[in-house]
Order: C-alpha cells, then sequence, then structure tokens
C-alpha cells in the first residue's frame, strides 16, 4: 500500500527533474525577445563570409569591399573585408548587409540602390509580411541597419560617395 502511494510522488519527481534539464539547453530561437537586438541576432548567425572563407581573390569577376557592422553593444561598426561581384559591387555590398537584418518580426523584402553625382539612395521594400515598420526599430537596430549601409558605402573609396539617403518606395525614411 505505501508503494502505491509513493508511485505517484516518484513519477512527479522524475518529470520535474527531466524538465529542468530540458531547461537548461541552450536557447537556439532566431525569434527576438524584447530585449534582444538585431545585433545580438546577427551574432548568433553570422553568416558573412569573408575573403578567407570564399577561396576567390579579388580578380576580373569579384572585387574586395570592407563591410561595416554594429558590434554586439551597438557602439561601433566593426569592418570586415569581403568579396563580391565586380558587377554592381554596391549593390551587392549593400545586400550583404541587408541580409543580415531580418528578424522574426522585422522583414525586408527588397532594396535598390543608384548612385548619382556622388550620392547613393538606397531605397528598402519593407516587407508584406513584417509586423514591424521603420519607425519601430530600436536605437540599436537602427545604428546596425543605417549605420552600417552609410558607413559601408562611404567608405569604400572606390565608389566615390561622399552621402546616403534612404527612402521607402522613393519616399524618405524618416526616423
Amino acid at each position: 500500500m505505501i508503494s502505491r502511494c509513493l508511485l505517484p510522488f516518484a513519477m512527479i519527481a522524475i518529470a520535474a527533474s527531466i524538465s529542468s534539464c530540458a531547461s537548461n539547453l541552450p536557447e537556439t530561437s532566431t525569434t527576438p525577445t524584447p530585449t534582444q537586438s538585431m545585433a545580438q541576432l546577427r551574432a548568433k548567425h553570422n553568416s558573412i563570409k569573408s575573403p578567407s572563407d570564399t577561396s576567390k581573390a579579388a580578380s576580373g569577376n569579384t572585387v574586395n569591399v570592407t563591410l561595416y557592422t554594429s558590434d554586439i553593444q551597438c557602439q561601433e561598426l566593426v569592418p570586415q573585408k569581403v568579396t563580391v561581384p565586380a558587377a554592381e559591387s554596391v549593390t551587392n555590398a549593400v545586400g550583404k548587409i541587408i541580409e543580415e537584418q531580418d528578424t522574426a518580426d522585422f522583414n525586408l523584402s527588397g532594396y535598390r540602390v543608384r548612385v548619382n553625382n556622388g550620392i547613393a539612395t538606397v531605397d528598402l521594400r519593407l516587407s508584406p509580411q513584417s509586423k514591424r515598420q521603420f519607425v519601430s526599430l530600436s536605437g540599436c537596430e537602427q545604428f546596425a541597419l543605417f549605420g552600417s549601409l552609410r558607413k559601408t558605402l562611404t567608405s569604400n573609396s572606390q565608389w566615390k560617395i561622399k552621402e546616403v539617403r534612404f527612402t521607402e518606395k522613393g519616399e524618405a525614411i524618416v526616423i
């Protein structure tokens, strides 16, 4: 009779110990929590390839450029050399930065880059499925997106870009 009474308690104890082990597993979700920034998510899943990862050196088909991406604290833009196709190198560099900006609730569906007289205009397209707008980005997220793009475009001297403007479907993005 005592063993019949102890059996449910033993089962509960076993279940509790198993569930506590499962809760100590590392978090692998890419869904941002209110305290996570895009920079933190990007650090988890950094997929930009450096020249040493790509086995292709700068040649007639590719060029080396410096991308600037935010550090995890959103305090600095960190340079990183990458290789991009030489044709439309500006657009390809912008694409590499934008790839890193999508999160579960903020998604860009496309972009266009136009350079005219030293002024680059980056026209961003928000995905219809995006739950957030540009104005809802935190300061860190704004720094990661707009700061990275601005620094990358103006720091690669071969492009001769002095100023960067951001638009959404042709309208100036006001943050």
